[in-house]
């Protein structure tokens, strides 16, 4: 480290400050478990921040910032290199009180606005760093807060998909904001209802289901209610249909663009109507269509983990109606079965590497992704009846909805539940290491044989 390049070019007094900062490092490292493995995660990150002699001093000033440094490193190399990546959020390591309690959804709402209201609205680049660097911050705190078990599972879920949801809310803001300062206003109405913005964001998969991980990406379809008819109120007027579309091309310009502090989040747009092939932005009525008649069962499948995320309140009801009639319709048993199988089968064989001596804990039969496809293929097998399932988007919830409607039997219900949470819960920490979702082939066998038999049983 000292015969690095970037180190020997540092100021006398940067060099002065490393000479003091790594005695402290190596005296703390010594104290873990794994001192090597602490030493040369901390390393690495000081290769990073070196340069910036500020940040030396930091951690040589707060020796509480050190302690808490080396605490994370050596639970999570996903955090050391999330460090390494980020090292604004240092500071953040300064307080204890703050470090494990990550905010509520009213609290994070309130501290983007105060960031945002110091950055000028004339400039979206900072704008984006400005979130990039309030997602940072915020998703260190859930991190510190699940390693040290402060929060469980289904919580990091929770605060991870909040933060998402403040940061979309803000980003749909101020591309409105923007795009009607140039071009006006669009004229929206839905069954006679005139609507505030005529735009809604749909969260689907992880997002959608609340089950959002730290390097889960975004699936979002956009929807519009847009009259026939230009913009009103703006220097250049635009079709209201063009104007929606602009809008969600800055939305996901401004969650995918590159910045000196990162990227937001990587959108996945492919969950709307005709897919890659289809508009960006679609209009309600059309989606509607689009998923009565003409949508494959893989995406009604889809369609059970989505919900509304942001937007105009008249078009986030229309959804949710759209998708209860749509999950709510009559299916034939054998065609279900057929369609649900074979989706799984050609995912399995798609993703799954064959392993002598281990199991993918997300997609080997038995495993995660087949009691998501069990559970999908209840409600739409018996939602027609029992409408009262489709109310839920997160598995936990859907098959303790499935179990009081009688569809499945509690006992049964209840080891799904368990054995879908262990699964999240290995895998989640097989991340947090940053390691693949293979385990022993001997691991959770009893579960996978109770999935393995619920499988056969409901779909063979």
């Amino acid at each position: 480290f000292k015969s690095e390049p970037a180190t020997r070019s540092l100021s006398s007094a940067g060099k002065r400050r490393l000479d003091r900062l790594i005695p402290r490092v190596l005296e703390a490292a010594g104290g873990c478990d794994d001192p090597e493995t602490v030493l040369r995660r901390v390393l690495q990150l000081l290769k990073r921040i070196q340069q910036r002699t500020s940040y030396l001093s930091l951690l040589l000033e707060y020796p509480t910032a050190l302690t808490h440094l080396i605490r994370l490193v050596a639970a999570s190399p996903w955090i050391a290199a999330f460090l390494s990546s980020h090292p604004v959020v240092l500071d953040e390591l300064l307080d204890p009180r703050t470090l494990y309690a990550p905010p509520d959804q009213d609290a994070l709402r309130a501290g983007l606005a105060r960031r945002l209201a110091t950055v000028p609205d004339d400039d979206p680049e900072y704008q984006i760093e400005s979130l990039c660097i309030f997602r940072q911050i915020n998703t260190l705190r859930v991190a510190a807060s699940d390693i040290t078990s402060v929060l469980p599972l289904m919580k990091v879920s929770d605060h991870l998909t909040w933060i998402a949801e403040s940061i979309l809310e803000t980003v749909v803001d101020i591309s409105w904001n923007h795009l009607v300062e140039k071009h006006g206003r669009p004229i929206c109405t839905l069954d006679g209802e005139t609507c505030d913005r005529g735009f809604a964001v749909i969260g689907y998969g992880k997002l959608g289901g609340i089950e959002l991980g730290y390097g889960s990406d975004l699936d979002l379809v956009f929807l519009h209610a847009a009259d026939s008819g230009e913009t009103v109120g703006g220097k250049r007027p635009i079709d209201n249909a063009h104007f929606f579309a602009r809008l969600g091309q800055r939305v996901v310009h401004m969650l995918s663009t590159h910045t000196a502090a990162g990227t937001l989040y990587e959108t996945d747009m492919r969950l709307r109507p005709n897919g890659a092939a289809g508009l960006l932005v679609s209009h309600i009525d059309g989606f509607k269509s689009y998923q009565m008649d003409k949508a494959w069962t893989w995406e009604h499948q889809a369609l059970i983990r989505a919900r509304p995320i942001t937007g105009d309140d008249v078009l986030r009801r229309a959804f949710s109606t759209i998708r209860r009639q749509v999950l709510c319709q009559e299916r034939d048993p054998a065609t279900l079965k057929k369609a649900v199988r074979d989706m799984r089968e050609r995912m399995r064989e798609s993703r799954l590497e064959a392993q002598s001596d281990q199991i993918d804990i997300k997609e080997d039969a038995g495993a995660m992704v087949d009691i998501e496809f069990l559970v999908q293929y209840l409600v739409l097998q018996y939602a027609a009846d029992r409408q009262e399932i489709t109310r839920w988007t997160d598995n936990v919830r859907l098959l303790q909805a499935l179990a009081e409607t009688g569809i499945v039997d509690g006992v049964t219900a209840y080891r799904l539940r368990q054995a879908y949470l262990i699964y999240r819960a290995v895998a989640h920490r097989l991340n947090l290491q940053e390691r693949s979702t293979l385990i022993d082939r001997h691991r959770f066998e009893h579960l996978r044989d109770l999935v393995q038999r619920f499988w056969r049983r409901t779909l063979a």
